[in-house]
């Protein structure tokens, strides 16, 4: 099931641009709570196989989306539809086969090192 997983979008008018863009390619949503960052991305996507961690994890406050399972129409009509609505959220991934056993707090710290080594090397992070 194509879902985006949403952290620290607390601005209810941006979280309501971000759940409609989903839901009108038919892509779910759910927002992810602070007590939540310490579990395995699969476990927050209700994957077999995985299951909540015990691990307390170092909350973050950096907006951030996760994209899992959306088909290639999806994934592009999702990020335009993000651009033409101005609602732009820096911190952007996909669920892999290698970020699936991270915690949300350890996907936000890489996306951030990512997000400030682009910047440093002059390139456009919010296209």
């Amino acid at each position: 099931m194509a879902l985006v997983l949403l952290y620290n979008i607390r601005e209810e008018a941006k979280r309501l641009k971000i759940g409609f863009a989903a839901r009108k390619l038919g892509v779910a949503v759910r927002s992810v709570a602070p007590e939540e960052f310490g579990h395995p991305i699969g476990s927050l996507l209700g994957l077999e196989g995985f299951s909540p961690s015990d691990a307390s994890a170092e909350p973050f406050e950096a907006e951030m989306l996760l994209m899992h399972e959306l088909s290639p129409v999806q994934f592009s009509g999702f990020l335009e539809a993000l651009r033409r609505g101005r609602t732009p959220v820096a911190l952007k991934a996909v669920v892999t086969e290698h970020n699936v056993n991270w915690s949300s707090a350890a996907l936000c710290h890489e996306l951030q090192r990512e997000h400030e080594a682009m910047k440093r090397a002059g390139k456009s992070v919010h296209r």
